[in-house]
């Protein structure tokens, strides 16, 4: 036991990190984990990563990441025929690389993402860093970000 509890210090010492401590995924550029923009139906279901909601078949899908709680009024990300996968809509625990997350306040939005602009009444849009076919989304309301999106710009089923 005592040999254990050294080895488990050294590691540490040694730079190991513990499983809890490991970086989660970020949400953007290019998708979240596994799951990229652009990836077909095929290689975005190999991955195991996401589940189908209901049966709603037409030339996009709905899924559901499956670390995630369904909703049922609500998807994870949409699929196109044509296009792949063509937005994830973030969920809470999920942040951008540049630490944006559902609960963010619209100040830090606003740093860390300097060339945002107003789409709409509380939507705001910027390309996403490194990824200039990409872009990401924003709702905010009473100064805290309520929704983040991240979608390819040329999408083809999701405003």
């Amino acid at each position: 036991m005592i040999g254990a509890s050294l080895l488990a210090a050294s590691l540490l010492a040694g730079g190991a990190v513990p499983a809890a401590a490991q970086a989660k995924p970020a949400l953007g550029p290019y998708g979240y984990g596994s799951v990229k923009l652009g990836m077909s139906l095929k290689k975005a279901r190999a991955t195991g990563a996401i589940v189908p909601i209901g049966s709603v078949r037409n030339p996009c899908t709905h899924w559901h990441f499956k670390k995630f709680p369904k909703v049922t009024w609500d998807w994870h990300l949409v699929i196109s025929d044509e296009k792949g996968v063509v937005a994830i809509n973030g969920q809470k625990g999920m942040k951008t690389p540049e630490g944006i997350g559902i609960g963010s306040s619209f100040k830090r939005l606003k740093a860390a993402y300097p060339r945002l602009s107003k789409k709409a009444p509380n939507v705001y849009s910027v390309t996403a860093p490194r990824n200039k076919k990409a872009e990401y989304r924003f709702e905010v309301y009473n100064g805290k970000v309520g929704a983040i999106f991240l979608a390819l710009k040329n999408r083809d089923c999701v405003r």
